[in-house]
């Protein structure tokens, strides 16, 4: 099994390096076909669970 990384981004998403798959809040699984990928944490994203950067609209 290769090593995965995740590095939450303040404000932002959580990177996440080395995956193959993310499941979602609901167990749904979700092909990762890239090296990086930016995972929602806010909940405002309209492509769940991938970051859109939507936080960056809303504000806090």
């Amino acid at each position: 099994m290769s090593e995965c990384e995740i590095t939450v981004v303040p404000g932002g998403p959580a990177l996440v390096r080395g995956a193959g798959f993310v499941r979602d809040e609901d167990g749904n699984r979700h092909e990762v076909g890239r090296a990086v990928v930016a995972v929602c944490l806010c909940g405002l994203t309209q492509r769940a669970p991938w970051c859109d950067s939507t936080h960056k609209v809303a504000g806090d």
